[in-house]
């Protein structure tokens, strides 16, 4: 019972703890491990864990909208206070952080060029403008946020490429699968048997589908911004 911490969630006054081995806990927040009830030392929910006070099952219903116990411990591991050590934090800050930079490489261009930002360009911008990451927020609820403090240094605007592609013949079915990946809108096949796509998908990764692309049909596919 070592590594047994207590995870915290309170809701307008009201507390919910559950006693959870604070490895385990790690692993799942941070997406490693999958079923929260692994992650308990005791299957119970209190109002105050240390001295051993359950929470009544009306407070959790209408808190949680159930008494399910598993679905209870998801969301006091996820949005609520789990103690981790400095190390655990550090790798947590880490993780988050590159995975913001990943959606913001991925879905933005410079407005001053069309062209997409390297991720080592917005790293850089992030350290200079000194964003402080969420380890227990979500990558994707911190994004507007960043993105509102480094546009000052990197002017970033987050844009949708749209392409029509045609396909010659002799390539249709290898390459039906990697437009499928990058968003399918529509598609036609014309009567010499070649297939007309339409795509849309973020422009960060416009320059990555030309190079498939190309690569698959040797150049021949016909690509034009819609």
């Amino acid at each position: 019972m070592s590594k047994t911490v207590i995870a915290k969630y309170s809701v307008n006054g009201e507390d919910f703890e559950i006693f959870v081995d604070s490895d385990m806990a790690y692993e799942y927040i941070t997406g490693k491990r999958k079923d929260p009830i692994a992650v308990l030392q005791a299957e119970e929910v209190f109002k105050d864990a240390n001295k051993g006070e359950r929470q009544s099952q009306d407070k959790l219903k209408k808190v949680f909208g159930t008494s399910d116990i598993s679905t209870i411990a998801d969301i006091i591991l996820k949005k609520g206070s789990v103690p981790i050590t400095t190390e655990q934090r550090s790798k947590m800050v880490e993780e988050k952080r590159r995975q913001i930079i990943n959606i913001i490489a991925v879905n933005s261009i410079d407005p001053r060029t069309g062209a997409p930002h390297t991720p080592q360009r917005i790293e850089n911008a992030l350290n200079e403008a000194r964003i402080a990451v969420d380890p227990f927020k979500s990558a994707n609820e911190q994004v507007d946020t960043i993105l509102k403090k480094i546009n000052m240094i990197l002017p970033i605007k987050f844009a949708s490429a749209k392409l029509s592609v045609d396909i010659p013949a002799a390539y249709t079915n290898r390459c039906y699968g990697i437009l499928k990946h990058y968003g399918l809108k529509s598609e036609e096949w014309l009567s010499n048997g070649s297939l007309r796509v339409s795509l849309e998908f973020p422009a960060g990764l416009k320059e990555e589908f030309f190079e498939k692309i190309n690569s698959m049909t040797k150049g021949e596919a016909i690509v034009k911004t819609v």
